[in-house]
């Protein structure tokens, strides 16, 4: 069994934070130098840039109150740090009869640090050593500092407020503290138990059981809460009140706290598992296994406050460097997978590796298409993408879509096949007798029938003998639009059954359909109210625009159907649902290179509906839920009303589309819903504009989908989604030219 290492207060790795109201979060770069690079609250970079760039190159972190240390990359010795900015540059917060020691662990408490010593760098650090402990002075003055702390040889070592902690030397893994405050820890507890890691806040510690992977917590009881019981985890770090750990199966990641802070922000992004995480006081970030850009949430006294710290887009170290190979259920990371040019390491000497954990498992929404190797962890592919029944289970499938379908068509066409039989002689016979009454009538109405898409209304024999002379499985097509019979849509949506239902709206129901051919469309019919308020003169007029739309990114109408009173439209079906039920509801994400072209799709049937069709058609409800997804992952505009062509003012109409589709494009971005009271403030508008108008585009972008290396493009989209939302409508852009900027995103490829 290989040895895990944690990281946040107290510990150290790839990334950490200092505590306090001074804190700050520093981390190591994906960039192959270890160079750090550090963030404040409010997604700004630590004050002054150039005072971080004189920082060396580091090969572990760990933060304290206010400070942070680490280790240097190439000589393994000591360098501490805080938040100031002088003139200067960084100062070196180790005292001098600690600096030219080498170090291998270190770990950062309230107002001390602990090192063992020995080269970082060693086959050998797991092994422990023996340790040096000081103090940090505020007052800089380095000679007066002393060791105050003794300890046996440890590793795995952490720090507190007057405690440090490690696990026994030799592999041994028992826990043992020392310090002023160390017996408040009541450690003695867990001595018959062995530990692979530990992690530690001000006054308890909290470690993994090298038997069972699950976690035990030591200390003040309201720092810790209720740790979580039956899960096994790989590493933990700490904050104030808080710990979080991320979970061995999937690498997910699970928070628990106190009793005197809300819990109900600890939950982390989902959708992506975590190689690494840090905790400040409120605040955890997570370094994301699939693209190492880092997530941060917060754990707030005041659960409707945003988390403090939104980090920089940086490519974050996912662990750190060691020599030697990785131990069993471990694999070495492959850096060629980040798709950066001349990018072959991670680490200063090409010697050294990453050794990251495995995973077995993959989080809701995915299966586990390969299992992990020794030099790749296990790939998780989105359940969408599920073809065999390899994943059928894992994603909730009881059979592929094609078989279900398949299964369908057969049991409709016997039906067919057994309805004809029974009454084909019976509907000839019907028909031979109206067939001559009706042929004379029919040549007359086509000499007077004007070129309009839909057919005029007819007396209920006319119907019934026309239909006669249709296939028993369609109605007869005119211009654009089919006429389909009630009896054919009530087989084809199993009675209008709720468990065909696709959603609902004002104008009414809308229903999954299968035709007897197999064909699959959708089935919007009206209820009682809209048929109420809308007169057969008003439907006829509707019916006649949208028959004659025709556009590859709007959902366009087949049919209709005006029977017993009932009017129902017949339009395209969109196998991949709405573009809001994958950003919100927990449909399968969308990477950025989907969502690019859904947007730029999205406004090109808008731009038709405003510019290609006489008189304009003004949607007056453009949102997610009104975008729909084809069987190409093509972005459709549905839900438009002909009955918005009568406004007064038309260019006002028009420029509140373009409102509407700029708040889609900000959800796009952010993933954020257009209302979130979890959030402060709750509307997206007034959350993002601010953010983009300032410079700080980067701090909205959706951190569960995997980042591009080139973000150019999605800060582009956020200039374009802000421009949308202006508050003054003269000031808003047209859709064609929306369409037309989108489109130049996507063209340039600047996702590839």
């Amino acid at each position: 069994m290989v040895t895990k290492r944690v990281v946040g207060y107290g510990a150290m790795g790839s990334i950490s934070a200092a505590f306090g109201d001074n804190g700050f979060f520093c981390a190591i770069d994906a960039s192959g130098k270890q160079e750090i690079f550090c963030w404040e609250k409010d997604n700004s970079s630590s004050s002054a840039s150039a005072y971080f760039s004189s920082l060396p190159s580091m090969a572990a972190l760990s933060g304290g109150e206010g400070f942070m240390c680490g280790i240097v990359a190439n000589t393994s010795l000591p360098y501490c740090w805080n938040s100031s900015v002088n003139s200067v540059g960084t100062v070196d917060l180790v005292p001098s009869n600690f600096r030219n020691t080498a170090y291998s662990q270190i770990a950062a408490g309230k107002n001390h640090v602990c090192a063992i010593r020995g080269s970082y760098y060693s086959s050998n650090i797991d092994a422990g050593g023996s340790v040096d402990c000081w103090e940090i002075d505020r007052k800089l003055d380095n000679d007066a500092w002393e060791s105050e702390f003794f300890s046996p040889i440890v590793s795995n070592l952490i720090s507190g407020e007057d405690f440090s902690c490690g696990t026994g030397g030799d592999n041994d893994g028992a826990i043992v503290c020392w310090g002023p405050k160390s017996e408040n820890l009541g450690i003695a507890a867990a001595n018959s138990e062995k530990f692979l890691a530990l992690a530690s806040n001000r006054d308890s510690i909290c470690g993994i059981s090298r038997d069972s992977g699950e976690v035990n917590c030591w200390g003040d009881a309201n720092s810790f809460g209720n740790p979580p019981l039956g899960t096994q985890f790989i590493t933990l770090t700490a904050g104030l009140q808080h710990f979080c750990g991320i979970r061995e199966d999937d690498h997910g990641i699970e928070c628990w706290g106190g009793s005197d802070h809300d819990t109900s922000s600890l939950i982390p992004p989902k959708n992506s598992g975590f190689l690494g995480i840090g905790s400040s006081d409120f605040t955890t970030c997570g370094v994301r296994e699939d693209d190492l850009i880092l997530d941060c949430w917060g754990m707030q006294k005041k659960p409707s406050l945003p988390p403090d710290y939104s980090p920089p887009l940086q490519l974050c170290s996912p662990g750190l460097c060691t020599s030697g190979s990785c131990g069993e259920g471990m694999f070495t990371f492959n850096a060629s997978i980040l798709g950066v040019p001349d990018l072959t390491s991670l680490c200063v000497r090409a010697d050294l590796r990453i050794c990251s954990p495995c995973g077995s498992n993959c989080s809701a929404g995915f299966f586990t298409s390969s299992v992990c190797s020794g030099n790749a962890d296990r790939v998780c592919t989105a359940c969408s993408l599920c073809q065999n029944s390899s994943c059928w289970e894992i994603c909730g499938i009881t059979k592929s879509p094609e078989a279900q379908r398949e299964q369908q068509h057969q049991i409709k066409k016997l039906a067919v096949i057994i309805g004809s039989s029974v009454s084909g002689f019976m509907l000839v016979v019907i028909a031979w007798c109206l067939l001559t009454r009706t042929t004379d009538k029919r040549e007359e109405q086509g000499k007077n029938k004007k070129s309009f898409c839909i057919r005029k209304p007819q007396v209920e024999a006319d119907i019934i003998t026309e239909q006669l002379q249709l296939p028993l499985s369609r109605a007869a097509s005119i211009g654009a639009a089919q006429v389909f019979r009630l009896s054919e849509l009530k087989d084809a949506t199993n009675g209008f059954k709720e468990f065909n239902e696709l959603g609902r709206g004002s104008y009414g129901f809308v229903y999954k359909a299968v035709l007897s051919d197999g064909q699959q469309v959708a089935v919007k019919r009206a209820n009682a109210a809209t048929i109420i308020h809308t007169n057969s003169r008003d439907f006829e007029a509707e019916l006649e625009i949208l028959c004659n739309m025709r556009h590859s990114n709007i959902v366009n109408l087949l049919g209709y159907c005006a029977e017993m009173g009932e009017r129902l439209l017949v339009y395209e079906f969109m196998p991949h649902g709405t573009l809001h039920d994958h950003l919100h509801g927990g449909l399968s994400s969308l990477n950025w290179n989907l969502r690019l072209k859904i947007s730029m799709q999205a406004s090109k049937g808008l731009e038709y509906l405003h510019k290609g069709m006489v008189p304009p058609i003004v949607h007056c409800d453009v949102k997610s839920s009104n975008i729909l997804l084809d069987s190409e992952w093509g972005g459709r505009i549905a839900d438009f009303g002909p009955m918005s062509t009568g406004h007064k003012d038309q260019s006002k109409d028009l420029e509140s589309d373009v409102y509407s589709f700029g708040i889609v494009l900000l959800e796009i971005l952010s993933g954020r819903k257009t209302y979130d009271s979890d959030y402060m403030p709750p509307g997206i508008v007034e959350w993002a504009v601010p953010l983009i108008r300032q410079g700080k585009a980067a701090a909205i972008i959706d951190r569960n989908v995997i980042l591009p290396r080139n973000v150019e493009p999605l800060l582009k989209l956020a200039e374009i989604a802000e421009l949308a939302v202006k508050e003054e409508a003269s000031q808003r852009p047209n859709m064609s030219d929306v369409a037309m900027w989108l489109e130049q995103i996507v063209k340039c490829g600047l996702l590839l």
